[in-house]
């Protein structure tokens, strides 16, 4: 009796359970329980967050039923050309990795095993000021420097410091996020964060309207010598005047969501804009960013790039956004999920999902290459 109950033990001990293999998600949702799976609740919470009742953070993905494709039929187009033009350098592919802050909290390797998968699949990695791995090491591990998004200091010779060593790291572009600036609230982190059994108040907040956490950010290798504090809450577009005086990069405003804005960001000289909500994580708009982006582009009218993110999870979401007049679509949960549940070789496998589907949706709707998609390639839902 004692044996065979220690072998039913045995049995049901994680060490032999099934182990989830790369090649079983079918798309890139099927990551999403995985990751679950892998991660304690605060590390998942900090994932899955939006603020308030994460109303936005549902519309960003229901926003992509309100367009619909018009697919043509025998074109004979066997292989899209899926290369785009982005501030005069050719990307693969119009799909880039957006930025998301302490990628360590999800796997060891954190942003350096996205680095190499961004290397690995030619993409476009953009970089957390918050991140766990300095920008000089993802430079070296991409084999180029990546983009740089930047939350701000709140002393301004702290973002003089900070631009300076991210320029001598070779980024070309910097991508200032404004959209966290006012603060947020961040109830669905909190929550998770409360069930999880190790103490995790030191990293996250117990208030979810505190803001950023200046102790924390201290600990992140992009904040050696700086306070960690960030996001001036004070900060208005002459901030953008400042930036431009400080550097040569290209400065791209990430958090657009009104046309009013874009028409700002490009009349005070932004080099491009980002259509975000912050993956839901900013303000409770209720309005899903692939809502918000024929009002941008209309605004900016071809004067600067268009990029956006927020809710895209399938080749047919990121058709929909070009024909809208995207230039570029970033993902975020969808290369973490892939991070958390397998390291580089989930975001990888991820990023081989996307470009298949992206490749499918261009020969169903019989574009041959990204620069050939129009407005015709989508229509309105009623």
């Amino acid at each position: 009796m004692h044996r065979r109950e220690f072998l039913r033990f045995v049995a049901a001990s994680p060490l032999f359970a099934q182990q989830p293999n790369l090649k079983d998600p079918l798309n890139v949702m099927d990551f999403e329980p995985l990751a679950r799976k892998a991660l304690p609740p605060a590390h998942w919470g900090y994932l899955a967050t939006g603020v308030n009742d994460d109303r936005t953070l549902r519309a960003n993905s229901e926003a992509m039923n309100h367009y619909h494709l018009r697919v043509r039929q025998l074109t004979g187009i066997v292989a899209p050309d899926l290369k785009a033009e982005v501030f005069g350098e050719t990307w693969e592919s119009p799909i880039y990795l957006s930025a998301v802050g302490h990628q360590k909290q999800f796997h060891a390797d954190g942003e350096v095993a996205v680095a190499r998968a961004s290397r690995a699949r030619k993409t476009m990695q953009m970089l957390s000021t918050v991140a766990t791995t300095s920008v000089e090491d993802v430079a070296r591990e991409r084999g180029a420097p990546p983009w740089f998004q930047l939350y701000i200091p709140k002393a301004w010779d702290e973002t003089e410091k900070l631009l300076r060593r991210v320029e001598a790291a070779g980024c070309k572009v910097l991508v200032w996020t404004v959209d966290n600036v006012p603060g947020r609230n961040t109830e669905t982190l909190i929550r998770f964060a409360r069930t999880d059994t190790r103490n995790c108040m030191t990293c996250h907040t117990v208030d979810p309207l505190a803001g950023s956490n200046p102790a924390r950010n201290r600990t992140k290798p992009m904040f050696t010598g700086l306070s960690g504090d960030i996001n001036p809450v004070a900060a208005d577009w002459s901030y953008l005047d400042r930036l431009k005086k400080l550097t040569s990069m290209k400065i791209v405003i990430k958090g657009i969501d009104t046309a009013e804005d874009a028409i700002l960001a490009r009349e005070r000289g932004a080099d491009g804009v980002v259509v975000s909500n912050h993956g839901g994580r900013a303000s409770e708009t209720g309005r899903g960013t692939l809502d918000v982006l024929p009002e941008v582009v209309d605004a900016v009218n071809g004067r600067i790039p268009v990029f956006i993110d927020g809710g895209f999870r399938r080749g047919t979401d990121i058709v929909k956004a070009l024909a809208l007049g995207a230039k570029a679509v970033g993902i975020g949960r969808p290369y973490i999920w892939g991070l958390s549940a397998f390291g580089q070789p989930g975001v990888e496998r991820v990023l081989e999902i996307l470009n298949a589907e992206l490749t499918l949706t261009l020969r169903q709707c019989g574009v041959a290459s990204i620069g050939k998609i129009t407005s015709s390639t989508v229509v309105r839902a009623r």
